[in-house]
């Protein structure tokens, strides 16, 4: 940048002269800015963390401890585990658990290899009627699940597997959600590189091993959590499916203690965390690979 006087002609460096015009501090907040902030962040961490510490505190809190009080309190006076051996007493946790566990499981790698395959194709193959394909992805997001509750549940009658695991886990062995998400991560590999890999004699299966693989292992982590997530906590669609209660999964067993012990929601609350806890457990221990893979879909290049 240059100065120029009536005696002589000065420059400065550009640095030194956006500091002069306080460009520097423009990204800098306020005070008030901070506050707002942070104000605005706590205000959504009670809103989100209260209801579980209550529910975790509900559990501990012996018959004799008011879990009505105003204020809430949320350390109990008395802390007993007396609420989950009703529990478990009660109704086949494990059981229940390990069938949930199975669907889980069996959900995440079907969403996973499948999801992969497909979005594969529709990022970065060209073919005719791509287009009309993904209409009928995008159009499948827009029915409510209840819609297709009655068709799902002839479908899987017609196919002998009404009151059966199977029947539970195959609705959901494939997202139209997964598939596009895959598509957008496939997309943001440079084409040129695929084209490289194709001169040099790679087919589709050794181009999707060695360069697609590791380039969206970050959204195959947020694919894979949010299938486990959804299948664990899905209750109306094995509700519907299974009328065995050998074959429960958790969720619904659980909804066996809100009608026997409707008049003890300590028991309920202790229920609530066991099927909770696994889930927070999960994402604890994947929520690094998860943050990465929303990083990775959010920024091309």
């Amino acid at each position: 940048m240059t100065i120029k006087s009536s005696k002589h002609v000065m420059k400065i460096p550009r640095e030194k002269a956006y500091r002069a015009r306080g460009s520097a501090d423009i990204m800098k907040p306020s005070l008030g800015g901070l506050i707002g902030k942070y104000g605005l962040l706590l205000g959504v961490l009670v809103i989100m963390v209260f209801p579980f510490l209550w529910q975790l505190s509900t559990s501990l809190k012996g018959a004799g401890e008011n879990i009505y009080d105003f204020p809430p309190s949320l350390i109990p006076a008395e802390p007993t585990l007396a609420n989950y051996g009703e529990v478990f007493r009660t109704i086949p946790v494990l059981d229940y658990a390990w069938h949930s566990l199975i669907i889980g499981v069996g959900t995440v790698i079907t969403n996973v290899v499948f999801a992969t395959l497909g979005g594969h194709a529709l990022g970065t193959m060209k073919f005719r009627f791509k287009w009309v394909i993904l209409a009928i992805f995008f159009s499948t997001l827009l029915l409510p699940g209840e819609v297709t509750l009655t068709s799902q549940y002839l479908t899987i009658k017609s196919l002998g597997l009404a009151n059966t695991l199977w029947g539970v886990f195959l609705p959901g062995a494939i997202a139209a959600i997964n598939v596009l998400l895959m598509m957008a991560a496939c997309r943001m590999i440079h084409p040129d590189t695929l084209d490289a890999a194709t001169i040099d004699g790679a087919n589709t299966m050794q181009r999707l091993r060695h360069i697609v693989w590791p380039n969206i292992r970050g959204m195959v982590s947020v694919v894979a959590l949010f299938s486990f997530i959804g299948a664990w906590d899905d209750f109306l669609w094995p509700l519907v499916v299974l009328s065995d209660p050998a074959n429960y999964t958790l969720t619904v067993g659980m909804q066996y203690l809100n009608s026997n012990f409707a008049a003890n929601p300590r028991v309920i609350a202790a229920g609530t965390m066991i099927a909770l806890i696994p889930i927070i457990l999960l994402f604890a221990a994947l929520q690094k690979h998860f943050f990465r893979g929303v990083e990775e879909g959010g920024v091309k290049g």
